[in-house]
């Protein structure tokens, strides 16, 4: 089985690939996990596949991220996971969409200081829209 060295310097992340190793290999650590995924999307955005599925008999969530030839598989029956599960969702679907989620993240900080203005209107003050028969 290939070993893989983590983006933390530490010992090596195992991998399994699709094309010469057919097991699967569960990386047990989210951070591991989290950082070779979104390294993964990155390195090969248009080849890369996420796949979220929910196993009732287990009570166990899968996540699966793969590019054809790195396989990473992660496992958590913990609720307090769902979180970061759903966080590492929407930083797919956000780069999926073309979009950098730190750059979304910054301009949700400066919309939210100004929401207490009133929504700016197209209608001139005074003038009303006609519904209803004529």
């Amino acid at each position: 089985r290939p070993i893989r060295p983590s983006a933390r310097g530490g010992g090596g992340v195992p991998v399994a690939s699709l094309a010469g190793d057919n097991r699967m290999v569960y990386i047990e650590d989210w951070d591991t996990f989290y950082a070779e995924a979104e390294k993964l999307y990155l390195d090969h955005p248009a080849h890369t596949r996420y796949s979220l599925k929910y196993r009732h008999t287990d009570g166990k969530v899968l996540l699966k991220v793969t590019n054809d030839r790195v396989c990473l598989q992660y496992q958590t029956d913990q609720q307090q996971d769902l979180k970061r599960i759903e966080k590492l969702n929407n930083i797919f679907i956000t780069r999926m969409c073309g979009r950098d989620p730190e750059a979304d993240a910054a301009e949700g900080a400066e919309g939210s200081a100004s929401k207490g203005d009133k929504p700016v209107s197209s209608e001139e003050p005074g003038s009303k829209k006609r519904r209803g028969k004529r």
